[in-house]
């Protein structure tokens, strides 16, 4: 749980105090006009990538100027890799982190695979590791080929806990081209370490991911930095760092850390829209979630089991967002043209928005069609997505 041990004499950090700094660490209050794309997603400590698209949208948000290709490239090059790490989600991580994260969160995944036993008995998890280590080092294989592989070892087990097996005890990344921009292919898998060509260190001290950390998502408690990560009993690292770092509380007067020297600004510091992608790390790396997240919008960027695309306002949660890529006839009322491709954006806010709020939304959403679609001409509304049809 989250400390509020010797709290009462550490300065208080408002809500927007918390989300002004966050902002600035992930590069939302302005965009980076320095950092390359692949420093950001080391910076960010990787990129949630459950679906293809999130990552590159997630550095248009951030980074002046950014071309999906820049990703991509990094792919194409090893010198990024998508990998189940933290919260046994796939991440798009540079390959230094995709060599020292996974096994750093190795026990979340121990924890993980025990959840399966049922599906498991009988199987030698070890022999399982040997099996899958030497096909997809062969040659990249699907899940699918895994399990009917495994299956023909373990007839009686269950495919799917096989599956997840084979996830948990090794470190494997999905092999491009699979999730690269403007590319398809189904998912692949190897190794991390036959895919980079080297292997991973001992397990690293938590020490140096908690400072990371904070540098990318503090001011934040012990207990935001296992869910962030997915691990437990990360308190006794936080005091042994305690020397070292800045303490304050928040509005519930829980215990938060910072580095000292990490900028912190002002709770009225302007904080421009910015639209982010499903499952955008801001909006899942704390416990605590109403620093981006208001109380009354908990939940709202979800239907059911689908994550939407979130709008920022101020610096919070304020609407959810989609575009739709089709072909226009001419005579369309596009901005970028009358025929061609077409891309609609469409922004279901939660709450009416100000006339110069509307506009400044609008202007925003305009750069991300011009800059993340090759449509010739595009739109910008405002409605819910079941009126689209």
């Amino acid at each position: 749980m989250a400390s509020k041990t010797g709290t009462s004499s550490a300065p208080p950090l408002s809500r927007r105090a918390l989300n002004r700094a966050t902002l600035d660490r992930q590069l939302l209050l302005r965009r980076s006009d320095t950092l390359s794309a692949k420093d950001a997603v080391g910076h960010l400590l990787g990129l949630q990538a459950q679906n293809v698209k999130p990552p590159y949208f997630a550095l248009w948000s951030r980074l002046a100027g950014f071309r999906p290709e820049a990703l991509s490239e990094l792919m194409a090059a090893r010198d990024v890799v998508r990998i189940v790490t933290l919260r046994s989600t796939l991440h798009t991580h540079t390959a230094d982190d995709a060599l020292t994260l996974r096994p750093l969160v190795q026990a979340a995944r121990d924890r993980e695979l025990n959840a399966f036993r049922k599906g498991l008995v009988g199987v030698d998890t070890d022999r399982l590791g040997a099996i899958v280590r030497a096909l997809v080092e062969e040659r990249p294989h699907t899940m699918k080929e895994l399990r009917d592989a495994l299956l023909k070892e373990w007839p009686h087990a269950d495919p799917f806990a096989l599956s997840v097996a084979a996830r948990c005890v090794l470190p494997l990344v999905q092999v491009t081209p699979r999730g690269m921009w403007g590319r398809s292919g189904q998912v692949s898998l190897t190794t991390v370490e036959h895919w980079l060509g080297r292997a991973p260190g001992p397990v690293p001290e938590a020490d140096e991911t908690v400072l990371r950390y904070l540098g990318a998502f503090g001011p934040a408690s012990v207990k935001d930095m296992q869910t962030w990560a997915g691990l437990t009993r990360l308190g006794s690292v936080f005091e042994r760092l305690r020397p070292g770092l800045a303490v304050f509380r928040d509005e519930s007067g829980v215990e938060l850390f910072d580095l000292p020297d990490a900028a912190r600004p002002d709770e009225d510091a302007p904080a421009p829209p910015r639209f982010l992608p499903e499952f955008d790390n801001l909006l899942l790396a704390h416990a605590d979630r109403t620093r981006v997240i208001p109380a009354e919008y908990k939940g709202r960027s979800w239907t059911g089991n689908q994550a939407h695309c979130t709008l920022l306002v101020d610096g919070f949660l304020a609407g959810i967002w989609r575009i739709d890529e089709r072909e226009r006839e001419r005579g369309g009322s596009g901005r970028g043209g009358d025929s061609g491709a077409g891309a609609l954006l469409t922004v279901q806010a939660f709450r009416p928005l100000g006339k110069g709020v509307r506009a400044a939304v609008a202007e925003e959403g305009a750069r991300l069609l011009a800059g993340m679609t090759s449509a010739t001409s595009y739109d910008v509304r405002f409605g819910d997505f079941a009126a689209q049809g």
